[in-house]
This record gives structure tokens, C-alpha cells and sequence, in this order.
């Protein structure tokens, strides 16, 4: 596969202080050891101007553009700007990604290679699995196979918490988690509201669900590429699709998270009501019933939300 230049890929992610700081001499040294070459990388601080990340990365990757004055604009507004200027230097690729994670060495070259050769794509993902950063180990414990949608505009992470047995590689998914995703520039081009990629109204959580939809409605269809490996340390993670997992995985959740999620999973439900069969706008209404009833008796402080 022959990419001529640095910019036909662009790899983005986001710097904010200590929650990833830590993680930037592993994430860092995983993306340069990839056996693609030609891509270039960027990076929004969304923390202190001149923190610790940027003092790290200028020190050992001066290579690495950092975007960003020392304002949190939130994961969207920054993925955004990052997103303007790949397209704004006629990248065609773009990968997003969370910097609490590692590659094997030929992620980029495998994700690639699969949306050079089918055109109909419009994103990929690799296969995340959840990496111990405690012990600094790799497990074969599922973090996603990508964005999955069940009736009622519900989204989850395909395999999310299952052991890896190759159960999910040919999975259906509408895209890729938000943790780690190639995307073709063009096909975002075609979805953008407002001049924007990702709703800006969501400040973080669930933005990547909006985006894969307004793909998915498209037909930009998405796939995963089982052989391409990451690992994730994710510290916000659901544990299936059922109603008893979703309750088991909020005990682990702050209620920050709760909250913007809860907020952002409404923003959807409107935005997209318009086009939802009967029977999806049923379930829309007795979810929305049933997390009324459950933050009215457990999560009081959600209801003004």
C-alpha cells in the first residue's frame, strides 16, 4: 500500500492533565513503532497550556503538532478542530483515539489497508481489548468491537466485558467506539451539522454514537478489523446490553458521568426521533420510563436532568 505522503493519514487525540499524562510514554512509543510509516500526528490539550503532557511530548515527540490554548472545550469541540485541520490538509483518513490505550504494531497498516480497499466504508475499527494499566498487563477481556444499535436508539459496545472468542469478529456495527476509530474524511464531510463533525452540545459521551448514526443514515456502513489489536484501559465501561448489566455497570460510574450521559442520550432521542419506526419510538418511551423510575428511587440528583 502506497501512501505518499505524511498527511494521508492524520491520528488525533486529546491531552488533560494527569488522566493522560501517565499514559503517554506507552501510547506514544506503541503509535511510533508501527510498521506504517507515512501518517502524521496531532494532538488538543484540553488542559493547562504548557502542563506536564505538553512539556513530555515536545521533549521527546517535537514532531507531534499540539493544538489548544488552555481551554477545555470538551472532547467534541476538540475533535472537531483536529478533524478541520486534517481536512483543511487534504488528509484522507483520519484516526481518532484515546491516548489511555496501546497498538500492536500494525493497527494503522490493517485498519488502512481495509478502507483502501472497500470503498463502501466509511469507517473501521480495530478490536479493543481492556489492557490492566495497574500491572501493566494485556488481557483478552472485550472492550469494544465497535458501536452497536438496538431499536429505540440504543447504543452499545459490541462484546463490551466478554472474553475474546471470536464471537463478535463479524459482528454488525453502525461504527467505532470513540476510544479508537479510522475514519474516511470524506465521508464526514457528508455529515457534518453546522459546519461541525461531533455535536459540540456534547461535551463528552455518546458524541461518538451521533456521529456513527448520521454515518450508519447515510449508508456509510462500518466494520471491524479483528486483526488489528488494541488495548484500553477504559475507566467508564458498560457491561452488556441487558437492563440488570446497565444498572450493575453505573455502580462504577461518577455521577458527572451519569449525568452527561443521561443528558447527551436525550439529545439523541430528539434529534432523531423524526425518523424512528413505530415500534422504535416505543421503546424509546419505555426506556425513558424505566430510567425515570430508576434514578426517581436510586439517583435523585439526575431528575432535575
Amino acid at each position: 500500500m502506497d501512501f505518499s505522503n505524511n498527511k494521508r493519514i492524520t491520528v488525533g487525540f486529546i491531552i488533560f492533565g494527569q488522566h493522560t499524562y501517565k499514559y503517554l510514554p506507552y501510547f506514544l512509543s506503541s503509535l511510533k513503532n508501527q510498521t506504517l510509516k507515512d501518517f502524521k500526528i496531532i494532538t488538543f490539550n484540553n488542559g493547562a497550556a504548557g502542563d506536564e503532557n505538553e512539556r513530555f511530548i515536545r521533549a521527546n515527540y517535537p514532531e507531534i503538532e499540539i493544538m489548544g490554548d488552555g481551554a477545555n472545550l470538551g472532547f467534541s469541540a476538540a475533535y472537531n478542530r483536529m478533524m478541520a485541520r486534517t481536512f483543511a490538509e487534504r488528509a484522507d483518513y483520519f484516526l481518532m483515539a484515546n491516548p489511555d490505550m496501546i497498538f500492536e504494531p500494525d493497527v494503522l497498516e490493517k485498519l488502512a489497508q481495509r478502507l483502501v480497499a472497500d470503498l463502501e466504508l466509511g469507517s473501521v475499527c480495530p478490536k479493543i481489548l481492556k489492557w490492566n494499566f495497574t500491572e501493566n498487563k494485556k488481557t483478552d477481556i472485550i472492550d469494544s468491537y465497535g458501536i452497536g444499535l438496538k431499536s429505540g436508539l440504543r447504543f452499545f459496545d459490541v462484546g463490551q466485558g466478554r472474553k475474546d472468542d471470536k464471537k463478535f469478529r463479524y459482528a454488525r456495527i453502525i461504527g467505532p467506539s470513540g476510544a479508537c476509530g479510522l475514519f474516511r474524511m470524506a465521508a464526514l464531510e457528508r455529515v457534518k451539522e453546522n459546519g461541525k463533525y461531533l455535536d459540540e452540545r456534547m461535551f463528552m459521551y455518546k458524541e461518538d454514537c451521533d456521529l456513527d448514526y448520521r454515518l450508519y443514515l447515510i449508508h456509510q456502513e462500518s466494520a471491524c478489523v479483528p486483526e488489528a489489536v488494541v488495548y484500553h484501559d477504559r475507566t467508564a465501561a458498560g457491561a452488556g446490553t441487558s437492563d440488570a448489566a446497565a444498572i450493575i455497570a453505573r455502580k462504577n460510574k461518577s455521577m458527572e458521568v451519569k449525568r452527561l450521559s443521561l443528558v447527551n442520550q436525550r439529545l439523541i432521542f430528539k434529534k432523531y426521533w423524526h425518523l424512528q419506526s413505530l415500534w422504535s419510538k416505543l421503546n424509546i418511551i419505555w426506556h425513558r420510563l424505566k430510567v425515570f423510575a430508576y434514578i426517581s428511587i436510586f439517583e435523585r440528583d439526575l431528575l432535575k436532568y
